[in-house]
């Protein structure tokens, strides 16, 4: 058994990766060692320096490798030399000094203002209770910027529409307190007669029409098929909702770290994202309404 197979046998048996990470080892690994050390000895392999490595990864992103691919490559290498140093094989570590490419920055789908008003102001047939609950989904969506998994998850408890607050569960649990306007409290009223009442507080705020918990799919179709019918384009689903929310948010000047916050992020760098999608707006309009952003010398 070579190296690299001893490797791939020790994370998969004792540090317990997933089938399909070490495959993916596998084959970066197996594709290096043809690039550099062919015979796949041990001399071969701990005589390889930084300047090598880098060598093979230039080869790789000059033949087309995106930097996602990239990265993966040099995961997959500098977990090869962790485990040669641990187990005495290699003295030092060359892919220390490696730096991993870098990600382009994608910016998340949203939808304007004036689409989501087109949907949310689109007269509605208040009795029909399916047309009350599926308008409510997409407000709720879009006025709190809550997941999809936490909408499913509220129970009617967690809807206080005195105080016009939701208590969301989210991420490891954690909980957040999240308000909301009272356009979207009268919404919760009229579907909270037309559901009828229920047993209890712990009873879930949203149901199908059979009483049942609302599912993932018929979520994303609600609000598929809503943004659809107001003419939305691109990418549209219950998370280009939440980026809606917080694009909105941050282009009429709330804080950074109020909106993480509210959107239930670890980090803000997760929220800072955001500040791109606002700056793209902000250009956008500048072109639009600027006499001279058009201008050509």
């Amino acid at each position: 058994m070579n190296l690299i197979e001893q490797f791939l046998y020790y994370a998969r048996y004792e540090l317990n990766r997933s089938q399909l990470t070490v495959d993916a080892y596998r084959n970066d690994l197996e594709q290096m060692a043809d690039y550099l050390a062919p015979a796949r000895d041990a001399a071969s392999l701990v005589s390889l320096t930084t300047g090598d490595l880098r060598l093979w990864l230039a080869a790789r992103a000059g033949g087309g490798d995106s930097a996602r691919t990239l990265r993966r490559k040099v995961a997959a290498t500098r977990a090869l030399w962790r485990y040669l140093v641990k187990k005495g094989i290699a003295d030092g570590d060359p892919t220390r000094d490696i730096e991993a490419a870098k990600l382009p920055v994608r910016l998340p789908q949203w939808v304007r203002p004036a689409t989501m008003d087109a949907v949310l102001d689109e007269p509605l047939d208040e009795g029909d209770s399916t047309a009350v609950r599926d308008r409510l989904v997409v407000a709720m969506l879009y006025e709190t910027g809550i997941r999809r998994a936490e909408l499913i998850g509220l129970r009617d408890s967690d809807v206080d529409n005195v105080r016009r607050e939701l208590k969301v569960t989210g991420k490891r649990d954690k909980q957040r307190i999240v308000p909301y306007g009272p356009e979207l409290a009268a919404m919760i009223e009229r579907w909270r007669a037309a559901r009828g009442p229920v047993a209890g507080g712990d009873e879930p705020f949203l149901v199908t029409a059979s009483g049942k918990p609302l599912y993932p799919s018929l979520v994303w179709h609600i609000v598929h098929d809503s943004l659809r019918q107001a003419g939305a384009s691109g990418q549209v689903s219950p998370h280009v909702l939440r980026h809606s929310y917080a694009s909105a948010l941050l282009s009429d000047g709330a804080g950074l770290q109020s909106v993480k916050e509210l959107l239930g992020h670890q980090s803000l760098a997760a929220t800072q994202v955001y500040t791109h999608v606002t700056m793209s707006e902000l250009q956008h309009n500048y072109k639009q309404a600027h006499p001279r952003a058009s201008k050509q010398q």
